[in-house]
């Protein structure tokens, strides 16, 4: 007797440790992802992801063509399939600027303000099963959490893993880097060619996995239908280790891409030369005017000095103004943030492949 029940507990261990296998396969890296959130200042998180993102199996069933279906596919994926959520973005304008230079030393550096009435962001490094490695930054005040909501307590945490989808600018282990502007003014873009959808945010995401380089990049936006976010036009800043600088634009479904080391909140290519540009916002002329004064060369310190002169301050005694701002080292693959115009706090980040 002793002996048989010896023999059905053993099984019984045994059937528990393969279930708790199998499980902790299934839902082990996005667990580990959700432990691993950091606080580093009111507002701001850090976060790390090594693992399957779920972004293949995202393409290959066709991507998303808004939020509604995005959101659908990320609690599909963060579930495994055992539970689907309606969720929905947030409808609003934001602000931006960018400067992409070299150093005297031949590095190339790419300085990002991201500008919104408010934030809760997440710094999210992740090293993806099948893509390179990168880190980028979401506001996950757009995405419907709820008033208020904040990536403290286990179950929080790991809705904030939805950000493996929802980037607004990064870079990648290759020295490739973008970021998400809005373009001025209310044309969307939705094209449908029969490729892979994919929406503003969750296309950041894919290139920042899959682009090595600016070129890579557009050819990869030339292989998948485009959907903006938000109900407004945006254009992507992106740069890369070459010292390459471009905008995409998109004017009547079609992508543009001109060359230019400073982008604001109106349009740059021709067919739609200055739409958008607000008298009295000087700051695409003062990025240029300080890019031509340095013959586009300046050390970490110069470009920091040029990014942070057009940071934007609160408005309307909000919290808003600029959120976060970046100087990217696209040469030695690292991120320096400095959280809601406190350019004496920076927190530095380094790509480990």
């Amino acid at each position: 007797m002793k002996k048989v029940l010896k023999i059905t507990l053993l099984c019984l261990l045994g059937l528990i440790f393969a279930l708790g296998v199998c499980v902790w396969n299934m839902f082990g890296p996005l667990v580990k992802g959700a432990l691993s959130v950091e606080k580093l200042d009111d507002g701001l998180y850090y976060m790390e992801f090594a693992g399957d993102d779920g972004f293949d199996e995202f393409l290959a069933n066709g991507g998303a063509k808004d939020s509604q279906e995005l959101m659908e596919y990320i609690a599909k994926f963060m579930s495994k399939g055992y539970y689907t959520v309606p969720a929905s973005s947030d409808t609003a304008d934001f602000g931006c600027s960018t400067l992409t230079v070299s150093t005297p030393d031949n590095n190339v550096l790419m300085g990002r303000n991201f500008d919104f009435p408010s934030a809760t962001a997440m710094i999210l490094h992740t090293t993806p099963k099948h893509g390179y490695e990168n880190i980028s930054t979401f506001n996950m005040e757009f995405y419907g959490f709820g008033d208020e909501w904040l990536p403290e307590g286990f179950q929080n945490q790991f809705l904030a893993l939805s950000g493996l989808f929802l980037a607004l600018d990064g870079i990648n282990e290759k020295g490739f880097a973008i970021a998400d502007l809005m373009a001025g003014d209310i044309a969307e873009t939705h094209q449908n060619t029969g490729n892979p959808s994919l929406t503003t945010t969750s296309a950041i995401a894919y290139l920042l996995k899959n682009a090595a380089s600016v070129d890579e990049a557009v050819e990869l936006l030339g292989k998948i239908d485009m959907h903006s976010d938000i109900g407004a036009a945006h254009h992507y800043a992106m740069s890369d280790a070459s010292g390459r600088s471009v905008v995409v634009e998109y004017v009547d479904n079609q992508m543009v891409v001109t060359e230019t080391h400073a982008v604001t909140n109106h349009y740059l290519c021709q067919q739609k030369l200055n739409a958008g540009l607000v008298v009295g916002d000087h700051r695409y002329e003062k990025l240029c005017q300080s890019y031509d004064n340095a013959n586009g060369v300046m050390d970490k310190q110069q470009l920091n000095d040029a990014v942070f002169s057009v940071a934007q301050q609160p408005w309307d005694g909000l919290v808003g103004g600029t959120q976060w701002t970046m100087i990217m080292n696209l040469t030695e693959h690292s991120v320096t943030y400095y959280w809601r115009r406190n350019f004496d706090k920076p927190y530095s980040f380094k790509l480990n492949r």
